[in-house]
């Protein structure tokens, strides 16, 4: 195989073609494509059986379901948030008016620190929105305790965190709802998709309003909706793709065992090791550099892999709090936000995905190793 083989941070799981083709032919023959047909409603069902949760409602991405949960839940005024997530996080604030606050991450998980997150409430706070950052869940204990006592939602933002449990139960049961994202860069996905795990049928139903154009029945609308139905063409995908995810996340976790294995004692390089009692997917595998130590910066490190056609990606770089529409923020400041900046000017996440060979990570630790 040649030694200039493209490595992708990450390549889709797909469903076999063939059997892919046998649901669609069950579609063709129905001509019903959208609007909750047979295949929407069985991997909703099938979906909350897998990830051990009461309810789950289907969405045509990740990001909708963001929006939705926010004014299903009627957030206002400010919500406290990390700066190391992916934009969409912040960006669902925004679309609904509603004012962004950081605090600082704690650097043992990437995620929100709890012990930050008080000093940060003011009248206006109405939630607490963090992200199990790289599928490494959130102290969600603390993050309870702090809610219940100041009387705020909590609304997770578990796009990476797709099957992850900590002792037995799903992580997307805590707060009030988590959300997912189904793209084609996750460990389980539906080409674009996402979901919305709530804990009753009251609320489910009044997401399903919600993200059909708030109609209730064929002429009754109950609230101004948003269109954001996941289709039969991606749910018949869906389907198929959960009958093969957990093969392709036990590969996934055969690839980290072996990056630990090679990197535990590089001078200059760390990483996170699985969390106890956690069931963990796997989704990245995120390296820090100490420029110093290491004899090399981050980003000279992320050149030398892409000249040699090795594509890891710096998630998550910049921090939100650094673009543009948020900078100006006072949460935004540098100052507030000592422990993001340092892991995200020093982050380099590997190739992590199921189809990677021997061969492929030998490539990539070689290039890691010098």
């Amino acid at each position: 195989m040649s030694d200039n083989k493209l490595i992708t941070v990450t390549s889709p799981l797909l469903p076999k073609l063939d059997e892919f083709h046998e649901m669609l032919k069950q579609i063709w023959e129905s001509k019903w494509i959208t609007n909750n047909g047979s295949f929407h409603k069985q991997l909703e069902k099938e979906l909350a059986a897998y990830l051990k949760v009461p309810y789950v409602s289907l969405f045509t991405n990740g990001t909708l379901p963001l929006i939705t949960v926010l004014q299903a839940l009627h957030i206002t005024g400010e919500v406290i948030t990390t700066p190391y997530s992916f934009v969409a996080t912040t960006h669902a604030l925004w679309w609904n008016g509603i004012k962004p606050v950081f605090v600082d991450i704690d650097l043992s998980t990437g995620n929100i620190d709890p012990d930050k997150i008080e000093s940060a409430i003011t009248p206006r706070t109405t939630a607490i929105m963090p992200v199990h950052v790289y599928g490494k869940p959130c102290n969600t204990k603390r993050i309870k305790e702090i809610a219940d006592k100041y009387g705020l939602k909590v609304i997770y933002d578990a796009a990476h965190a797709f099957g992850v449990e900590v002792n037995g139960e799903s992580v997307l049961n805590a707060g009030d709802m988590s959300t997912l994202s189904f793209h084609a860069t996750k460990v389980y996905n539906t080409i674009e998709g996402g979901a919305m795990v709530m804990h009753d049928e009251e609320t489910k139903r009044r997401i399903d309003y919600l993200k059909n154009f708030g109609f209730h029945g064929e002429t009754e609308v109950i609230a101004p909706g948003i269109n954001s139905k996941m289709d039969e063409m991606r749910s018949a995908y869906g389907i198929l793709n959960l009958r093969q995810v957990d093969a392709a996340i036990e590969a996934r976790h055969q690839v980290a065992i072996k990056y630990r294995e090679n990197l535990r004692n590089v001078k200059g390089i760390t990483f996170f090791d699985d969390m106890p009692g956690v069931k963990h997917n796997y989704s990245y595998f995120p390296i820090f550099v100490d420029a110093e130590e290491y004899g090399m910066t981050r980003d000279e490190l992320y050149e030398k892999m892409k000249a040699a056609n090795v594509y890891g990606r710096r998630y998550f770089y910049p921090l939100i709090s650094e673009f543009s529409t948020y900078r100006g923020l006072e949460s935004a400041r540098p100052e507030n936000l000592p422990n993001a900046r340092k892991m995200a000017n020093s982050v380099i996440c590997l190739p992590m995905h199921h189809e990677l060979s021997d061969e492929d990570i030998n490539r990539i630790l070689k290039l890691v190793l010098r």
